[in-house]
C-alpha cells in the first residue's frame, strides 16, 4: 500500500497484539484496523489505537507497529521479499534492463488482475509459462496460431542466478503483439517481437509491444497454486481504441482462454507426474529455459552450482 507520503510500501499483514490477519482482498483504506480486538495502524504501518491496554504495564504503542516487509519497484513492478540480504532486484535484473527498457512497460496500463487456484504444483505451471514449445499445439486456436517458432531466441549469455527469457518475433500478420503505429519508442523487429521473462522463482510475464499479461505463483501445498493473473495494454494502444470497455472485455477474453488452454495441460502434467510408470524425457530447444529453471533449483536447494559438479 502506499504509506503517509505516497511513497508505495509493505508491511507483515499480522497484528502485533494476537497475529489476527489484518485485511484480505483489495481496496482502499486510510487506517487498518484488526477484526479482533481492534488494535488500529496507520498507513505507515504505526500502530495508533489500542483500546483497554492503558492499564497494561510497559505497553508502548511506538513498540509494536507491523513489521515492515522489503519492497522494491522495478519497471513498474513491485516486488517484495523477507530476505534483508537478498541482492537488490535492479542489480539482479541488471542485464534484462536494456532489452526491456524501450517498452516502458511501466506505462502500461492494468486493465485486470484476479486471483486463481490450480490444482498443479507450481513447478509445474512455472515450467509450462517459461517454454514456447507447447504453444502451437496447446494454443493453437489463441496465441499459437500466429507463433514463428523458427523466430524464437534465447539469451546468448547463457543462464543467470536470477532469472532466464527468450524472445519471440512475431509475424506481420498477427492481430496482437505487434506494436501500434503511434508507438515511436519500438524500432525495427521489436516491434513485433515480445520478451518473455522469468523471474526465479514465482514471477513470469510476457512483455509485448502492445500488452503484457503475466502470473505470479504462490504454493499452498504440494498440489496447489494460488495464481495472481492480470494484464496491461500500452497506453498508445488502449488510446486508439473507440470502444475501450469492448476492447478491454475482448483482451480478457482472449487471455482467459490461454489460461483455460494452460490449465488443461498444467494439471494433466501434474497428475501425469505422480504415476509410478511416469518420467520425462529429453527436452527441445525451445525448452531451455525449463533447464535454467532446473539448474536455478539445484543452485537453491544443493547450495551449490550443478554446472561446477559437471566439470569435477
Amino acid at each position: 500500500f502506499r504509506g503517509g507520503d505516497g511513497t508505495i510500501q509493505a508491511h507483515a499483514n499480522v497484528c502485533r497484539h494476537r497475529m489476527m490477519r489484518l485485511v484480505d482482498g483489495r481496496g482502499n483504506a486510510r487506517k487498518f484496523t484488526c477484526p479482533y480486538h481492534a488494535w488500529t495502524y496507520d498507513l505507515d504501518g504505526q500502530l495508533v489505537a489500542a483500546p483497554f491496554m492503558d492499564k497494561t504495564e510497559c505497553f508502548n504503542k511506538a513498540d509494536l507497529g507491523l513489521h515492515p516487509v522489503r519492497c522494491e519497484i522495478y519497471q513498474g513492478w513491485i516486488y517484495l521479499s523477507l530476505d534483508p540480504n537478498a541482492e537488490p532486484v535492479a542489480d539482479a535484473l541488471a542485464d534484462l534492463t536494456p532489452i526491456m527498457a524501450d517498452y516502458a512497460q511501466e506505462d502500461y496500463v492494468t486493465i485486470f488482475a484476479e486471483d486463481h487456484v490450480w490444482d498443479t504444483n507450481w513447478k509445474c505451471l512455472t515450467e509450462n509459462f517459461m517454454e514456447s514449445y507447447h504453444l502451437p499445439v496447446a494454443h493453437k486456436a489463441t496465441v499459437g496460431a500466429h507463433q514463428n517458432t523458427d523466430q524464437t531466441s534465447f539469451d546468448p549469455a547463457g543462464a543467470h542466478d536470477a532469472y532466464t527469457y527468450q524472445l519471440f518475433t512475431k509475424r506481420d500478420t498477427t492481430p496482437v503483439g505487434c506494436a501500434h503505429p503511434n508507438n515511436t519508442r519500438l524500432k525495427g523487429r521489436w516491434r513485433n517481437t515480445s520478451v518473455m521473462p522469468t523471474v526465479f522463482p514465482s514471477h513470469m510475464y510476457v512483455l509485448a509491444p502492445d500488452h503484457l499479461w503475466y502470473l505470479a505463483l504462490q504454493p499452498d501445498g504440494v498440489g496447489r497454486t494460488r495464481i495472481r493473473y492480470g494484464a496491461a495494454i500500452a497506453p498508445e494502444m488502449l488510446a486508439a481504441q473507440n470502444d475501450r470497455d469492448g476492447f478491454i472485455a475482448d483482451t480478457k477474453a482472449f487471455l482467459d482462454q490461454v489460461q483455460i488452454e494452460d490449465k488443461h495441460v498444467v494439471e494433466g502434467m501434474y497428475r501425469g507426474a505422480q504415476s509410478p510408470l511416469g518420467s520425462s524425457g529429453p527436452l527441445s530447444w525451445l525448452e531451455r529455459a525449463n533447464h535454467e529453471f532446473t539448474q536455478y533449483l539445484a543452485r537453491r536447494l544443493c547450495d551449490n552450482d550443478p554446472c561446477d559438479r559437471q566439470s569435477d
